[in-house]
This record gives structure tokens, C-alpha cells and sequence, in this order.
């Protein structure tokens, strides 16, 4: 039996300047122009749907950023260990191997008192706990300051202090096969390819969205309106927790406790560019101490780009610290701590300083199960309400707070929006492929988190 012919889809309506509806293909809306918007749009233009995306910035990418005013890409969002005392002594590699099986050891302890205990707890709390049962495994000295850099790692991940993450949720995050690799040519290639023909609006902040039975409309600052069949909501959820955008009516409670339940990290990037390299050729530079507070990292870029740059990577509390700070006074501080391990090193050039944070439009870097809450947020912030979709890393079970969970949220919350459009018109096929159906799957490479 022949194939059912695509039906042209005509009944959908788009948005006009003054809210005036236009009979054209089918609508969507996208509201967020990072790595899920960008994903939803060209998934939807591609299946022939009217797409409108609004970003609020002047450019796109979001939480993906990269910058090329030292006349080469660098990452400011998404991207073998030298670890050194605070008296620029460097600390044995076979101390730094042991401390981490000893981590290890002390996280599996940690693991077991989640097992015996009902209500959920802090990693910081856990690990007192451990050291309570276990004596053996408390570190002092040396060993003890790398510890401490190795929760500092780990903070990092989750772009928060240990006392606020979820023991029981802290490794519920799928990892992909293939290790972490770095995008040596900045992630702008990837979205500038992806949004290639897209009608994206920028600067244009998104203040209200009404939800009716037959479609939505979505206001931006400047008082221009948007009518459409849907819509989808890939803003990050710092945006979402500050209540800037209005809903109309207001979204079910259970999507309201999500959005406020769910933690929002902040880890920034304080970039340094030298004349010349003068550290050892290694992945990361770190600085042991007493706390994981005065531990921090550099991502040494020159052993995969060939530029001499340090990346300085401050999360949780100190990171909102020195959002506080100036620019320069973040750069000379970031500075200094490299001074400390590297007391020969010759001022930077250059730099460049993130504040994931404090911006409004992002309002932190990414997402992170908090104590006492489920791990199921995630896809509760997915759900859809109506006509409403959500997508982002916020809504990535299991690749929160990275790249690749941020796309493949993007790309399923464009298929639910085609189907329930398609559906509601009576254009659904039930034998038509899914979008992407027809082509061999594939799984993203684990590039970092947002």
C-alpha cells in the first residue's frame, strides 16, 4: 500500500507586529536562544513548522559563549593533575594518586550512610559522618589540604558548596562514553551552524507569556507581541526562579516547586592570557589548603589550543564572592593564587572575567540536586503545561548541567511540541517516523558543562 502523502500543514497560525493572526504553516515560538533553543528551532524549521526564537541577548548561545578578543576562541561558559602547596611547594604525584583512591574510598563510606538513612543529607554532612565511624580514613597535613582540593573538584562539577548537595542525588548524573574532550575552536561554530537560517530576534526579553486553548502569546520588553501554536520555554533556570517572566495563568504549583526546588550553581571562568608559558605541561594546576574554600584550579589551555592561556575556575560561594569584585580585582586575585604555586610567574597580558551569576540573563551556570529534594525534578521542570515545552539542562534527568543534556532537551521538547501541534489539527500520522527517526542515532561526545 502507497505511503499516506504529506498533507501541507496550513492551518497553524504566526505572530504579526500588532498580534494580528496570519494563516501560515504551523507556529512555535522558542524563548531562549542557547544550546536546547537553538536545538528546538532547527528541529522544528526543519519539520517545516513557522519558528520565532527570542533571545534576550545580543547574541546567541546563552550559557555558551565564546569569546575571541585575545585573536583566538576561548570558552567563557562550557569547556593529569600539578597540585602545589600555598608555599609553592609541589605536592608528590604519588601523594595526589593516593588522596584520590582515599577520596574514593571516603565517598563509598558516604554512599553507605545514604543507604542507611532515610532522610537525605549533605555530601559535607556525610563525610563528617564518615570520619565519625571511620577514623582511619581522616587525613592531616598534606594529604589532608588535598583532600580538600579534591572536594573542591567536586564542587566545581556542581558549581556549589558540599554542605548544600544532595547526598542522595550527588551521582545520579549519567556520564557518556568517550571521556571530556575540549572544543579548541569554541563552541560558536556548533550554534552558528545549528541556527544557520532561523529567524532569531535579539535583544528582545521576554516579560509575559499567555496561554489560551488556541495558542499562545508571548510579550517582550520593548512591547512587541507574538501569537502562536506553542510555545517553548528554554531560558536557564536562575531566569526561571526570578519570577522576570510572568505566566498567564500561572503554571500548575507542582511545576512552580520545580522550578524553586532545583539548586542553581554558579561557577565562573577568570581567564588569563600570558606572553609566554611558564608552568609544566599539564591539565590542571591546583593549589591545596586547609579548606576547600582556598583550594582553587587552572585549566591549562595551552596543552590543547598552543596558546598560553590559564583558566581560573572559582564555584559556589567563592565564585559569588568575587562577583563581587571588579573585573581587575577578580583577575589580580586570580593572579595571585597562581602566585602562590608559580611565584616566578610574569603578569598576563590579557583577561577575561565571567559572571554567570549576577547576569540576568542567566542568573547562575547550571543546575544541581539540593538536600532533601528529589532527584525527579528534573523531569518535572521537563513536563509540559499545555501548549507550553520545556527545555535546558534544568530539564536533562540525566545530563544536567551540561552541553549535550541542554541539546537533547531541545530536540525532544521540539518533537512533543510537533506532535501535541500536529495532533491538535488532526495531522498526526501515526505512521510518520519521529523526527530523526530516519537517521542513525548518535551520542553527543562529553564536551564539559554549561
Amino acid at each position: 500500500m502507497a505511503s499516506k502523502p504529506n498533507r501541507q500543514l496550513n492551518r497553524a497560525l504566526c505572530y504579526s507586529n500588532n498580534g494580528n493572526r496570519i494563516a501560515v504553516s504551523p507556529s512555535v515560538i522558542i524563548i531562549g536562544g542557547g544550546m536546547a533553543g537553538i536545538a528546538a528551532a532547527r528541529a522544528l524549521h526543519d519539520a517545516s513548522f513557522q519558528v520565532t526564537l527570542l533571545e534576550s541577548r545580543d547574541r546567541i548561545g546563552g550559557r555558551v559563549c565564546t569569546d575571541y578578543s585575545f585573536g583566538f576562541p576561548v570558552d567563557l561558559g562550557a569547556s593529569c593533575y600539578a597540585l602545589y602547596d600555598m608555599a609553592g611547594n609541589k605536592v608528590p604525584q604519588e601523594l595526589v594518586t593516593e588522596v584520590g583512591e582515599d577520596f574514593k574510598s571516603i565517598m563509598d563510606e558516604a554512599n553507605q550512610v545514604r543507604s542507611e538513612n532515610s532522610e537525605d543529607m549533605s555530601v559535607s554532612r556525610a563525610i563528617s559522618v564518615v570520619f565519625e565511624r571511620r577514623p582511619d580514613l581522616r587525613l592531616d597535613g598534606l594529604p589532608h589540604k588535598v583532600l580538600q582540593w579534591y572536594l573542591c573538584r567536586m564542587e566545581g562539577w556542581f558549581a556549589a558548596d558540599a554542605d548544600t548537595i544532595s547526598l542522595k542525588c550527588w551521582d545520579q548524573e549519567e556520564l557518556l562514553p568517550g571521556g571530556h574532550g575540549l572544543m579548541v575552536r569554541g563552541y560558536f561554530p556548533v550554534i552558528n551552524t545549528l541556527a544557520k537560517g532561523l529567524d532569531i530576534r535579539l535583544g528582545h526579553r521576554v516579560t509575559n507569556i499567555v496561554r489560551r486553548y488556541n495558542g499562545v502569546k508571548v510579550s517582550v520588553e520593548n512591547g512587541r507581541t507574538f501569537v502562536a501554536d506553542a510555545a517553548i520555554v528554554a531560558v536557564p533556570l536562575g531566569v526561571l526562579k526570578s519570577n522576570c517572566i510572568k505566566f498567564e495563568p500561572r503554571l500548575p504549583q507542582w511545576k512552580e516547586a520545580a522550578i524553586a526546588d532545583l539548586g542553581v550553581g554558579v561557577e565562573n571562568k577568570i581567564i588569563l592570557h600570558f606572553k609566554e608559558v611558564f608552568w609544566p605541561n599539564v591539565e590542571f594546576l591546583g593549589v591545596v589548603a586547609e579548606t576547600s574554600y582556598e583550594c582553587s584550579y587552572f585549566l591549562n589551555l595551552h596543552k590543547a589550543t598552543g596558546h598560553a592561556v590559564l583558566v581560573y575556575m572559582p564555584a559556589g560561594q567563592l565564585a559569588r564572592d568575587i562577583e563581587k569584585l571588579s573585573d581587575e580585582a577578580a583577575a589580580n586575585f586570580a593572579f595571585t593564587q597562581l602566585k602562590k604555586i608559580l611565584p616566578d610567574a610574569s603578569d598576563p597580558i590579557q583577561f577575561l572575567v565571567s559572571h554567570w551569576g549576577t547576569d540576568v540573563n542567566s542568573l547562575g551556570s547550571y543546575s544541581y540536586d539540593i538536600v532533601g529534594k528529589p532527584h525527579d525534578l528534573y523531569e518535572r521542570l521537563r513536563i509540559p503545561v499545555d501548549i507550553l515545552f520545556f527545555a535546558g539542562e534544568a530539564t536533562s534527568m540525566d545530563y544536567p548541567g551540561s552541553v549535550h543534556g541542554a541539546y537533547a532537551t531541545g530536540a525532544l521538547a521540539a518533537e512533543d511540541c510537533r506532535m501535541r501541534v500536529l495532533e491538535r489539527y488532526g495531522e498526526v500520522d501515526l505512521f510518520q517516523p519521529v523526527m530523526g527517526e530516519d537517521t542513525p542515532a548518535f551520542v553527543p561526545l562529553q564536551i564539559s558543562r554549561i
